[in-house]
């Protein structure tokens, strides 16, 4: 799962940052408004962290405009301004929750989860593709019902893969789906969790293949 937070306070950010990614998710960092616009076009993220009060504006002000880029995604605003009014302001413009500086970070985790488990939030529960089934509330891919242990990169280009069944995913999908903005991508990196991929499901006997596109991307279907 992808989140762009949004935070201007270095060290919280860090933090914030660094408990994230080590659940698994991909963090996609920004300290203002501009930026916050420029994620949006360019992430396909699956929840905001939005604080209030950034360096150029309300970043409440910003909602309707971000769901111009990301249609539906979940938000949850962070911010030290914790009164009612402020609360039912936010609310009214678009936040789907709302937490309040200074906060436990394990809070923080279960309003993410908690927000995912929404309808809205989350249109299909699972995918599945010949015996392999892939869980997208709980970020599980399981095979006759075994969950398949992954490494968190694999899983997130599974679950891309799951996504788009039977249609080519580009290259640059992939590594969008796996990677930050900051992070390093080697040439075969990709290449090197498809055919780990590959190895697993078919130990597995999930009946998938991952063919590739040559010159395009990868492509996921079922193959008794």
């Amino acid at each position: 799962m992808r989140i762009l937070l949004v935070e201007d306070e270095a060290e919280l950010a860090s933090a914030m940052r660094t408990v994230l990614e080590r659940e698994g998710y991909v963090v996609d960092h920004v300290a203002g408004l501009a930026d916050l616009r420029e994620a949006a076009r360019l992430a396909n993220s699956d929840v905001v962290l939005l604080d209030r009060a950034l360096p150029d504006g309300d970043g409440v002000e910003a909602i309707a405009e971000l769901r111009q880029w990301i249609p539906g995604v979940p938000v949850i605003v962070i911010t030290a301004r914790a009164e009612v009014e402020d609360r039912v302001s936010g609310l009214d413009l678009g936040a789907d929750d709302y937490l309040a500086k200074p906060f436990a970070m394990e809070e923080l985790l279960a309003r993410i989860r908690a927000i995912r488990r929404r309808p809205a939030a989350l249109p299909l529960n699972e995918v599945q593709v010949g015996e392999l089934v892939y869980d997208m509330a709980h970020d599980e891919a399981l095979v006759r019902g075994e969950r398949l242990d992954l490494p968190r990169r694999e899983l997130r280009v599974l679950a891309a893969l799951m996504r788009r069944r039977g249609r080519t995913v580009l290259r640059t999908a992939l590594e969008d789906a796996v990677y930050g903005f900051d992070d390093e991508i080697q040439s075969n990196t990709l290449d090197s969790h498809i055919s780990r991929l590959r190895r697993r499901l078919s130990e597995a006997d999930a009946e998938v293949q991952i063919h590739t596109i040559r010159g395009v991307g990868y492509l996921l279907r079922h193959c008794p």
